[in-house]
């Protein structure tokens, strides 16, 4: 009976081999989590080499460029941090290399945050008190600071002094933190939702405008350079023609076009593969996508033409306000096929055109 037991006991032990096997499904997935790491990382990279590093790079907005170097060249020649700047402008026209090209002039260190970030004043003061003499605060969508974190801001920008108040009630007493100088440079998209006391903080404020055509096209022969993609003359221009005038979208339409030529034609990019590789993106020839369409159509169909409010249109196209008012409308005013009136929003005579549907405003005029 033991030997009868012993076997079976023996028998049922043997075949339990999992361990290993799970052990080695482990070892492969995190050798395909550090693969993808990898590639992730080789990513971030390229995106970083496009960014300018120096004013020679960085190409259009020559005017503010002009100035910007006059007020770092003048701080230098007295010994000073130049004055806190603002940048404003629609996303991708080059804000942040802007604050990143400052500070690199300066040759002082950058640190860089959000205005959602700071939700505490011990956040602020965390990164203030951090700061080196000469340093710079990039404070990105600063819109969108706590009112409370502003309030602590302006004698920083000041003074360079923070005010902070420990303790609650009666035992509450105040605390003043000297701040070695440092220029803050803010960004937004929308300058309007600034108090005017953090507005006229600034020694300099200044507005990113839409790229040219020619320059576009040299940002993404420069960044062609930098990614090691052949193309041909053609091709830019075609790119070009897509990119919204806008640098960020422009490097965009390159990575997802030089996949394309990837797979279909050996890496290089020939206008052939440039625009086919577009037409899949469903960019058109005034580089507007789906979302764009959709809501000239929501225009034109439901409410011909206009004109309508927003909160109309956007519920018509289902797309937030917001983001109708930041990302869609600049380009397609700047485009001239959206018009904003005091009654409403109203389609121009070129997005019936550019959307074949100029039927529809004639039978809406003959009615």
């Amino acid at each position: 009976m033991k030997k009868m037991g012993e076997d079976s006991s023996v028998s049922q032990e043997k075949p339990k081999k999992e361990p290993s096997s799970a052990f080695n499904e482990k070892a492969s997935a995190s050798v395909k989590t550090a693969a993808g790491q990898v590639g992730g990382a080789k990513d971030e990279v390229l995106d970083s080499a496009l960014r300018p590093g120096s004013w020679q790079d960085y190409v259009g907005q020559d005017k503010i460029k002009e100035n910007i170097r006059i007020i770092i060249t003048a701080a230098k020649q007295r010994s000073q941090s130049p004055d806190h700047l603002l940048f404003y402008g629609n996303s991708g026209l080059g804000k942040t290399t802007l604050a990143y090209l400052v500070a690199n002039e300066m040759g002082k260190t950058i640190r860089s945050t959000s205005g959602p970030a700071l939700e505490r004043a011990g956040d602020l003061a965390a990164i203030l008190t951090n700061l080196s003499e000469g340093d710079v605060l990039f404070l990105d969508e600063i819109h969108r600071i706590n009112k409370t974190i502003e309030e602590y801001l302006y004698p920083a920008m000041e003074d360079y002094k923070l005010n902070l108040v420990l303790g609650k009630g009666p035992m509450a007493r105040t605390m003043e933190l000297k701040l070695p100088k440092f220029t803050l440079i803010g960004a937004t998209t929308r300058p309007g939702l600034l108090s005017a006391p953090l507005r006229n903080r600034f020694g300099a404020t200044f507005q990113l405008n839409f790229y040219s055509k020619d320059d576009i096209k040299k940002i993404i022969e420069r960044s062609g350079k930098l990614l090691k993609i052949k193309m041909d003359p053609d091709a830019v221009e075609a790119i070009a023609k897509r990119s919204r005038f806008t640098p960020r979208v422009a490097n965009r339409l390159l990575k997802r076009v030089r996949d394309f030529a990837q797979v279909q034609n050996a890496g290089i990019i020939t206008k052939e593969i440039a625009e086919n590789a577009l037409d899949s993106l469903e960019v058109d020839l005034m580089g507007l996508e789906p979302s764009d369409r959709n809501i000239l159509k929501a225009l034109i169909e439901k409410f011909n033409g206009g004109p309508v409010g927003l909160q109309s249109l956007a519920a018509a196209s289902m797309e937030e306000e917001e983001t109708i008012l930041d990302i869609y409308e600049p380009y397609l005013m700047q485009c001239g096929l959206l018009e904003r009136t005091p009654k409403g929003r109203v389609a121009t005579n070129l997005a019936y055109e550019h959307l074949d549907l100029k039927h529809l405003k004639r039978q809406s005029g003959l009615l």
